[in-house]
């Protein structure tokens, strides 16, 4: 299994053989999952409440997502 790092203008990507091209977050996101992840392996945090806060967190950090900013636009016009 190959993995190979990838940066472009659109930030760090990483080539996994059967997934693709997979982009990664930046270091402070990856700490925050980090976190996550163990008060979950600690059994702080129940795991339905940490994939919730997890997904929540990647969501809203989509907001710069072009696609996104495309659907917006086209709310806002209607």
């Amino acid at each position: 299994m190959v993995v190979k790092p990838i940066r472009s203008e659109r930030g760090r990507r990483i080539s996994l053989p059967v997934v693709g091209t997979v982009p990664l977050p930046e270091p402070q996101h990856l700490a925050f999952y980090a976190v996550l992840v163990a008060l979950g392996v600690l059994e702080i945090v129940e795991w339905p409440i940490v994939g919730i806060v997890a997904v929540g967190h990647l969501l809203a950090g989509q907001h710069r997502h072009p696609s996104l900013q495309q659907a917006g636009e086209a709310a806002e016009a209607a």
